[in-house]
C-alpha cells in the first residue's frame, strides 16, 4: 500500500525533473518509481559514493550536498544516529546514507539543512558528539562492508528465513510483521508468506539490515543452504 505522502513525493520528484530541478534524496524504491515515470535520458543520477543507496536525480547542475563526519568518544549505532537526526524534526528526504566504517561515522545531508544540523546535533543517544564538514570526494570510492553468513532453512518464506537469521521462532517473526517492524525492499512487509528472491533487501527493527544472496546448496534432507549478507 502506497501512502499519500509517498505518492506526493513521487509526483513532486517527477515534476522537479520536468522543470529541470533536482530532487531530494530518494531511496531505491522511490528511485524506481520516479524513473519509471520519466523519459530515459531526461535526468542524471547523483551517487554520493559508488555503493550509495540514497541518490538524487538532477538535470544540469549537481545538487549541493554536505558530508559530515561525526566525532564521538563512544561507539555509535546506525539507528541511534538516524534517531537523533529525526529528533531534530527534519524529513529523512533531506538525508543521504549514514555510513559506519569501523569506528568512523559519516552522513550526507542537503546543503540547505547542513547549518541547522551542525548547530543542533550535539548528542547521539547518551554520547556528546561534534560534526566536521569534510570533502565530498573523501568517500567517493567507499564500498559498503558486509558480513557474509549461511543458514539452513526449509523454505524461502520470509518468516522462515528471518527466524533463522535473527535466531527466534516464527511466531515472533509473524508478530514483528504485524507490528510493522519488518521492511522488505524498502516497503513495510505485510505478509509472512512471501518467498525471498535473489538480492532482496530486508531489515528487522533492532536487529539490522540484510541482503538475500541466494541458495548455495541443498542438504540430504532437501533443506536449503542460503547465503545472506548483513550490513555492517
Amino acid at each position: 500500500m502506497i501512502m499519500k505522502s509517498d505518492l506526493y513525493k513521487i509526483d513532486n520528484s517527477v515534476e522537479k525533473i520536468l522543470n529541470k530541478k533536482s530532487t531530494l534524496f530518494l531511496d531505491q524504491k522511490e528511485f524506481k518509481e520516479v524513473t519509471a515515470k520519466l523519459r530515459k535520458g531526461s535526468y542524471k543520477v547523483y551517487y554520493p559514493y559508488k555503493d550509495s543507496e540514497k541518490v538524487i536525480l538532477y538535470c544540469d547542475k549537481i545538487p549541493g550536498v554536505t558530508l559530515f563526519e561525526i566525532k564521538s568518544f563512544t561507539p555509535l549505532r546506525h539507528q541511534d544516529i538516524l534517531g537523533s537526526l529525526m529528533a531534530l524534526n527534519i524529513s529523512s528526504s533531506y538525508l543521504g546514507d549514514i555510513i559506519i566504517d569501523k569506528d568512523n561515522y559519516y552522513f550526507y545531508v542537503l546543503d540547505e539543512l547542513s547549518s541547522f544540523i551542525s548547530d543542533n546535533l550535539k548528542t547521539i543517544g547518551s554520547s556528546s558528539v561534534s560534526l566536521t564538514k569534510i570533502d565530498l570526494d573523501y568517500l567517493k570510492d567507499y564500498e559498503r562492508n558486509y558480513e557474509k553468513n549461511e543458514v539452513i532453512v526449509s523454505s524461502l518464506r520470509i518468516d522462515n528465513v528471518l527466524s533463522k537469521v535473527i535466531g527466534t521462532n516464527r511466531d515472533k517473526i509473524i508478530e514483528k510483521i504485524k507490528n510493522k517492524e519488518v521492511i522488505l525492499n524498502y516497503e513495510v512487509l505485510t505478509k509472512s508468506s512471501i518467498n525471498l528472491k535473489e538480492n532482496d533487501v530486508f531489515s528487522v527493527r533492532k536487529y539490522g539490515k540484510y541482503k538475500f544472496v541466494g541458495v548455495t546448496n541443498h542438504t540430504k534432507k532437501d533443506n536449503l543452504v542460503i547465503e545472506y549478507l548483513k550490513y555492517i
